[in-house]
């Protein structure tokens, strides 16, 4: 059995997510379908949001960056014109739920993925739609998006018009509010691929249909969709466990570990504890994990990347997780582990960036740091100063 270091992994783990200074020429070396040097932006973009498994967006600006920061010279209008523009990127919800940046070339097999997945024993939607009710919202929501962007409100008109005035109950509860009942049907409706983020409308979010990006889109059939999921978590992640795994996509940890049981993996131990890569994926680097970097909140390294004892080690563990929770903080990187947090503000075009260390940076390390917070302003569009001090701002929720 393979007995790799934590060193190895990390190195592994920092090419493969394009944050090492020749990670993209790495890691494009050892996945022999990404995008070359000579492709258009768009598509240099979805290669790396398909090497990570997708980018979480629920903050626009910091997916931009997460982004970003591992496309040479990219800004966050590169981002933004690879999502509503070239369509190379959809935005939509994958793992645990929660709003990503996909590559749509990966999507059919995201949905056939997440339509695979084992249903929760209570779900309280089943309570406020029956499956007849269901069957009729999700064919209302594909002919309402079809070739449309519309806003919740506008969405829920078509789908009354479509279904009948109980669709609109106000009976689904929302926070402070109370949604329509056809939205109990969201859920279902994107990990069906039936809708997905259309452009923001001023500050309201609209949706449409995937088709729009993939005209000729179709999920892959579930068995063979999981495959290729677990593969491309295990090639930005691995290796891992299956109980990492579950935690990543919010699975149970029992269905994981049969899945992973039923697929061509090779074990390995990391510093004497088991774990996982593809069977024809076992290569890895002999060099030390190294390079500074600035993540944004809920970048895909800091929240993918296990065990969490060795990315945090220390007072990271105190200071950059909030409750056990990977990316609730911005995080300063260092040699592969987190090293302190900061934080942004910006005016205009101005951008205060204020970075707390947890350990001394030394004059190379400073330097990297300077250069890392201007690379920051050239992606946000904006001019970035900064700050070595306490970060005061609390856990993003």
């Amino acid at each position: 059995m393979t007995e790799l270091s934590w060193a190895q992994v990390s190195a592994r783990r920092l090419a493969r997510h394009r944050l090492l200074p020749s990670a993209a020429n790495a890691a494009r070396d050892a996945a022999p379908d990404a995008a070359p040097d000579s492709a258009p932006d768009s598509a240099r973009v979805a290669d790396v949001v398909s090497a990570i498994c997708g980018a979480h967006a629920q903050i626009a600006s910091a997916a931009e960056l997460s982004v970003g920061l591992r496309v040479p010279g990219a800004t966050r209008d590169l981002v933004r014109r690879a999502l509503w523009t070239d369509r190379t990127l959809v935005k939509t919800r994958g793992p645990r739920g929660t709003v990503h940046l996909l590559a749509a070339v990966d999507l059919p097999m995201w949905v056939g993925a997440l339509t695979a997945l084992p249903t929760p024993s209570q779900e309280r939607n089943v309570v406020l739609l029956t499956p007849r009710q269901t069957e009729q919202v999700l064919a209302a929501i594909a002919d309402a998006v079809a070739e449309a962007d519309l806003t919740t409100a506008e969405l829920t008109e078509e789908i009354v018009a479509r279904t009948g005035p109980w669709a609109g109950d106000l009976v689904m509860e929302a926070f402070q509010d109370k949604w329509p009942r056809w939205m109990a049907a969201m859920t279902a409706a994107t990990r069906g691929g039936v809708i997905c983020f259309g452009p923001n409308r001023g500050r309201a979010s609209t949706y449409t249909s995937p088709t729009r990006w993939l005209p000729d889109f179709a999920p892959m059939p579930g068995p063979a969709a999981l495959a290729a999921l677990v593969r491309s978590y295990l090639y930005a992640y691995g290796p891992a466990t299956p109980a990492q795994f579950a935690r990543w996509l919010a699975v149970p940890p029992g269905w994981a570990t049969w899945l992973f049981g039923s697929l061509d993996l090779t074990e390995v131990t990391v510093e004497g504890t088991p774990a996982w890569v593809a069977a024809d994926d076992t290569g890895f680097p002999d060099d030390r994990p190294s390079g500074l970097r600035l993540l944004p909140y809920f970048d895909a390294y800091a929240v993918g990347c296990h065990p969490r004892e060795r990315l945090f080690p220390g007072a990271a563990a105190e200071r950059a997780l909030a409750g056990g929770q990977a990316g609730n903080y911005p995080v300063l990187l260092v040699d592969g582990v987190v090293a302190g947090v900061w934080h942004q503000r910006r005016s205009g075009r101005s951008i205060h960036v204020t970075v707390e260390p947890l350990r001394t940076l030394g004059a190379a390390m400073q330097r990297a740091l300077a250069e890392e917070v201007e690379r920051v302003g050239e992606i946000l569009e904006g001019t970035a100063s900064l700050a070595i001090g306490t970060v005061s701002v609390g856990p993003h929720a």
